[in-house]
């Protein structure tokens, strides 16, 4: 009787899936592994990172780097991007099918692409480049060589990083739906339960967080089951919950993300979310789908299993308005959570909940209420700052107040704005009236500063009159500096030096407020500047710059000249003798 009752659990799991999540018939045959290693993970695909789901499957290359990168289909590469974060060095292969793959942290192309890159970088004198590539200029057969495995840009170490989007939409969709090999018999793990009085924003109140215990050990395709110690009691009769969860593959305990979480009440399913068909416009709203504040403030990952407000139609479907649980009946509510990954393998979290009234303690937040989908702002004597409609997530009161001393060079007082556990989607506008006595031909190198903890932005703004403007993507402290302090060059080589027998040029540029704008090296510059050779500085990582000797330098006696620029403006410039 036990094992009928599970299959038809089951049964109706799957239907009530189908349901809220319509199946989608990816080509299962058609795209091959990209490397010619055993397929295994170190992230997957809609796993949770700050400020963005993770668009992609991240394969282990046995911590080495230059690997063989091989094409998944047919088709041509369309194109290439270099840039120092990110993606570090990708390549775009758009295939008949409607779909384009992207290859990241690559550490060198194969050669005639490699050759017409450089070429594109010397006729475009930037290091750092986005590449539109004409269709007919790089086909490629399924398994054909493309590329090297590296640890390029945002890497944190060797491997690469695979995506498969529409090429119609540029939505990126789980690989682990197209029939990649890649073995997972192994169900999510399902650590805790939180619970919010979704009377209140979810950004004034700290969860209910309940820790959960492994009923059912499941297994022969039954899903392995959790439980709560005790029923969970809530004084609010509106509540939406959130869990932490993660998935590994077989032969790995790799912690990575979950594909879907489905809510069900009383067996009608609520809301639930599913890792796929996200585009990169909508990557940021993980910090909607997380409990930002919760994770900011030192506490776990907690995904929430309904859409906040202000979250823009993604990853959830919500079939009971809201998606949330109305306890108002006072009755115990029969909660399941479903928790899948993209191989189907399932773990099931059942408890119950139930309302009772109680006196509760509000805390009254100073500030003003602002809402999502809504332009509002607040204005002072000496600061202002505008919301727009897609900037917050759940209405909040957002405080202002005046801040400390600040930033050394201040020419304005500091404010403070919102809270840093409040995430933005959209960038909120700051006004602040200049108080120093700078008139307006010398305001030229004032910036607006945004700070936080450690964490530093700045931005050149506009004027009008004495107020200065600019848009922020966080709240924190804001404050007017005036910076005349120029980037500082250094290299490791001093002037006048014999380099025949080095095999490349480095330096660093380093500036006080951290805000590099551009950097330029020149080859053998005349002296009213002009002539000079541009030379191909790479700059992985931001961190140093290097150029390694090739025919843009020639044996002989030359100088080299460095620019580099801040964003206030400030320029430095360092000139270098040295013997190739």
């Amino acid at each position: 009787m036990r094992y009928l009752l599970s299959a038809l659990f089951v049964l109706s799991s799957l239907f009530s899936f189908s349901q809220l999540f319509p199946a989608q018939h990816y080509p299962r045959d058609y795209f091959r592994d990209p490397l010619g290693i055993p397929m295994s993970l170190a992230a997957n695909f809609g796993e949770l990172r700050p400020n963005h789901y993770h668009m992609g499957l991240d394969i282990r290359t046995e911590k080495r780097t230059n690997l063989p990168v091989y094409a998944a289909a047919d088709g041509y590469v369309a194109h290439v991007k270099i840039e120092p974060a990110g993606f570090g060095q990708a390549i775009y292969i758009v295939h008949p099918n409607g779909y384009t793959t992207l290859y990241a942290h690559l550490n060198q192309f194969f050669p005639a692409l490699a050759a017409y890159v450089k070429q594109q970088q010397y006729a475009r004198e930037s290091w750092s480049l986005f590449l539109d590539i004409p269709p007919g200029l790089f086909p490629v057969r399924k398994g054909d060589l493309i590329a090297y495995s590296g640890n390029t840009g945002g890497s944190q170490g060797p491997h690469l990083h695979f995506e498969i989007r529409s090429s119609r939409d540029d939505i990126n969709h789980n690989p682990l739906l197209f029939g990649l090999p890649v073995p997972d018999d192994t169900p999510p793990v399902i650590l805790r339960l939180a619970v919010y009085d979704r009377n209140r924003s979810v950004y004034e109140q700290s969860p209910l967080i309940v820790p959960v215990h492994k009923g059912n050990p499941g297994g022969s395709g039954t899903p392995v089951e959790y439980i709560l110690s005790a029923p969970v009691i809530v004084n609010s009769p509106r509540v939406s919950f959130a869990i932490s969860a993660f998935d590994t593959q077989s032969g790995s305990n790799n912690p990575n993300g979950i594909f879907q979480a489905i809510l069900y009440d009383r067996e009608q399913p609520v809301s639930g979310f599913q890792m796929d068909n996200i585009s990169y416009g909508n990557t940021r709203n993980i910090n909607a789908h997380i409990d930002y504040k919760t994770r900011a403030t030192g506490g776990p990952w907690l995904q929430q299993l309904s859409a906040l407000p202000g979250y823009a139609p993604s990853i959830y479907q919500t079939p009971r308005p809201g998606g949330l649980v109305d306890l108002s009946d006072g009755t115990p509510h029969a909660i399941r959570i479903e928790v899948k990954d993209a191989n189907g393998n399932t773990a099931i979290l059942q408890y119950q909940v139930q309302y009772r009234m109680a006196p509760v303690a509000r805390t009254e937040y100073p500030g003003k209420m602002f809402y999502p989908g809504m332009l509002d702002g607040y204005e002072i004597p000496d600061c202002a700052f505008y919301i727009g409609e897609k900037c917050l997530y759940d209405s909040v009161h957002l405080n202002y107040a005046m801040g400390p001393p600040g930033l050394s060079g201040a020419v304005s007082a500091a404010h403070a704005v919102g809270e840093p556990f409040i995430p933005l989607q959209d960038s909120l506008l700051v006004r602040i009236r200049l108080t120093a006595n700078i008139p307006a031909g010398k305001r030229d190198r004032i910036v607006l500063v945004c700070f936080a903890a450690n964490k530093k932005d700045l931005a050149r703004p506009q004027w009008q009159g004495d107020w200065a403007s600019a848009k922020f993507r966080e709240f924190g402290y804001f404050q007017l500096v005036e910076d005349r302090q120029a980037p500082q060059i250094t290299t490791g080589f001093r002037d006048g030096a014999n380099l025949s027998r080095a095999g490349r040029i480095v330096f660093n540029v380093k500036d006080n407020l951290g805000s590099i704008a551009r950097v330029r090296a020149e080859l053998d510059r005349s002296a009213d500047g002009r002539g000079g050779q541009w030379l191909c500085f790479t700059n992985d990582k931001g961190l140093a710059y290097v150029y390694k000797f090739e025919e843009h330098c020639p044996p002989g006696k030359h100088t080299l000249t460095i620019i580099a620029e801040d964003v206030a403006g400030n320029r430095a410039e360092r000139v270098f003798r040295f013997v190739k």
